[in-house]
C-alpha cells in the first residue's frame, strides 16, 4: 500500500470532526474537506515516487523508510538533505499547507534529539518522548499541535477565570493515567492529522500547576472534540485553485475528560519543565529552519503570480510597476538568502548533532510576518480591479456569449482562458476566504509580533555590537 493510500485508509478511525452544528461523519467524502484530503494523499504519494522518494525520504537504524522532517542531522549535508526535501514537500502546496509540511515533525524532532537534556526534573520524559518519536516517524504519520488557552479574558491568568476553567487542565489521576478537561486551540490542521501535541504555547505560574501538562494523542481519541470554524473550501477546482486543494482547516480542541495514558504524558505540573521543553534551542532551530523553508516557497509563488499579472496586461515595462515587482523578488531572495546563512552557518551541537544558525531564521520569521501581507498588497496593486472582473466561472468562456468574452478578457501575450485562470488564481491567494486567512496567519502564527521582535533583541548576543561601538568613542 503507498503511503498515501494508508493515509486515506487511517482516516477512517471514528474521530469527532464538528463543521456546522454537527459531527463530520466520514472527513474524506466530506466537500469541506475531501479537496484537502485528496492534496494530502499525493503529497505523501511523492515519497513512494521514484523521482522524488530519495529528496523527501531516508533510511533509519533499521532500514525502514521514514519522512524527511525525522532526520536528526548528524552532518551539515543532513541539514542541506533536509532542505532540499522540505523544499520539495513545500513545493507542491506553493507554501499554502504549514502544518502538513512538517514543522511539528521538526520540532518533535528536535525534542527527540535533546531529550536527555531538556529538564533532569523530568525523569520519564527522554524515554516517553523517544518512543513517542519513534512511533511517528516509523508509522510515516502527521503531527500538529495545540497549545494556546481559549481568549476570554487575557487579562487574567487560567486558574483565575473562576468556576469557568476553560482551559485545558488536570482534574484528576489514576492508575491509567490522568484525566483531562477543557479547551485548547489553535489547532491548525487537526482534523487531517493523524497525531496532536498538546502543551501550553506562554508560560504558566506555580498556581497554574495543574494546566502544566504536556501530552500527545490520536487525533480520533476518546473524549476528544474537533471544533473547525467555517469551510473555506471550494468544489469548483478551475475557479478555485487553492481553495479547492488546500483549506488546511484550523480546529479548536474540547477535552471532556479524557484519560491521557501514562505513556502520552510527557510532562505535568511543571510549569518550569514545560517551558524548558517550548524554549529549547534545538527544537527551536529544527521547526523554524522547516518553517522558512516553507516561507520561501510562498514568497516564491507570490512573486511568480505578481509577475505573470504584470507580463499578462503588459504593464511589465513601467518603472513603478518594476520597482514593485523587484520587492516581491528581493523579499523572496532575502528569505533565501538568511535561510542559507543558517545552514551554512549551522555549528556542532555538544549531542552530536549539527545546528542550523539561529539568529538567521529567527530574523527570517520576523521578516515574514511583514512581508506576506505586503506581498498581498502588491499583487493588490498590480492587478487594480483586474481580479474583480472575471466571469464567475471559467466555463463561461465556452457558453452563449463565448466567443465575444474570449475578446473581452484576453491578456496582452495569452488567450482569454490562460488569463482567467490568471486571476482566478490571484483571487484565490489575495481576496477569497482563504486568501484572507493565510494573511492573518503569516501575521501571527508565531505570536505577537511585537514580543517576537523584542525577543530577538533581548536574546540577541550584543556584546561584539557594544565592544564596536567603545572602541570608536576611544
Amino acid at each position: 500500500m503507498t503511503s498515501g493510500a494508508n493515509y486515506y485508509e487511517r482516516l477512517n478511525d471514528g474521530r469527532r470532526v464538528w463543521l456546522d452544528g454537527g459531527i463530520v461523519p466520514d472527513i474524506r467524502s466530506h466537500p469541506a474537506f475531501r479537496g484537502t484530503v485528496r492534496s494530502v494523499t499525493s503529497l505523501l504519494d511523492l515519497q513512494d515516487d521514484p523521482e522524488t522518494e530519495a529528496e523527501l525520504t531516508y533510511r533509519t537504524e533499521s532500514g525502514a523508510k521514514a519522512n524527511i522532517a525525522y532526520l536528526v542531522p548528524e552532518s551539515k549535508e543532513d541539514l542541506f538533505r533536509r532542505s532540499r526535501g522540505l523544499k520539495r514537500w513545500s513545493d507542491a502546496t506553493f507554501g499554502v499547507m504549514s502544518r502538513v509540511a512538517g514543522f511539528y515533525r521538526s520540532q518533535l524532532t528536535g525534542w527527540y534529539i535533546a531529550r536527555n537534556s531538556i529538564q533532569r526534573e523530568q525523569p520519564y520524559f527522554p524515554g516517553k518522548i523517544a518512543a513517542y518519536y519513534e512511533h511517528v516517524r516509523d508509522r510515516d504519520l502527521l503531527v500538529t499541535a495545540a497549545g494556546h488557552d481559549p481568549q476570554i479574558d487575557r487579562s487574567k491568568l487560567a486558574h483565575e477565570l473562576g468556576d469557568l476553567h476553560t482551559a485545558l487542565r488536570i482534574v484528576r489521576e489514576t492508575e491509567e493515567g490522568v484525566i483531562v478537561r477543557g479547551a485548547k486551540m489553535i489547532g491548525t490542521g487537526a482534523p487531517y492529522m493523524d497525531e496532536i501535541v498538546v502543551s501550553p504555547h506562554g508560560k504558566k505560574t506555580d498556581d497554574e500547576r495543574r494546566y502544566a501538562v504536556m501530552f500527545a494523542i490520536p487525533a480520533s481519541y476518546p473524549g476528544l472534540h474537533l471544533i473547525c470554524r467555517e469551510s473555506f473550501a471550494s468544489e469548483r477546482e478551475e475557479d478555485h485553485p487553492l481553495s479547492s486543494r488546500f483549506d488546511e482547516m484550523d480546529a479548536v480542541l474540547v477535552f471532556d475528560d479524557a484519560l491521557i495514558p501514562w505513556e502520552r504524558v510527557f510532562i505535568k505540573d511543571d510549569p518550569a519543565a514545560i517551558w524548558t521543553v517550548r524554549s529549547d534551542r534545538m527544537a527551536s532551530a529544527l521547526s523554524l529552519h522547516e518553517n522558512i523553508v516553507r516561507l520561501a516557497s510562498k514568497l516564491e509563488f507570490t512573486a511568480a503570480v505578481g509577475v505573470e499579472m504584470a507580463e499578462s496586461i503588459g504593464i511589465a515595462k513601467f518603472a513603478h510597476v518594476q520597482e514593485k515587482l523587484a520587492e516581491l523578488i528581493f523579499q523572496w531572495e532575502s528569505i533565501k538568502a538568511l535561510l542559507l546563512s543558517a545552514e551554512h552557518g549551522a555549528t556542532p551541537h555538544p549531542l552530536g548533532v549539527w545546528e542550523p544558525a539561529l539568529q538567521p531564521i529567527i530574523a527570517a520569521k520576523n521578516l515574514g510576518n511583514r512581508y506576506y501581507p505586503r506581498a498581498i498588497e502588491i499583487l493588490q496593486q498590480l492587478s487594480g480591479a483586474g481580479m474583480l472582473q472575471v466571469p464567475s466561472t471559467l466555463a463561461e468562456l465556452n457558453g452563449p456569449l463565448g466567443a465575444r468574452l474570449r475578446n473581452v478578457y484576453r491578456g496582452a501575450d495569452r488567450d482569454a482562458e490562460e488569463r482567467v485562470k490568471l486571476l482566478k488564481l490571484s483571487w484565490d491567494l489575495v481576496g477569497s476566504r482563504l486568501g484572507a486567512r493565510h494573511e492573518l496567519y503569516e501575521r501571527f502564527y508565531a505570536g505577537d509580533p511585537v514580543r517576537t521582535y523584542a525577543a530577538q533583541y533581548v536574546d540577541y548576543d550584543k556584546r561584539p555590537l557594544l565592544e564596536k561601538a567603545a572602541r570608536r568613542t576611544v
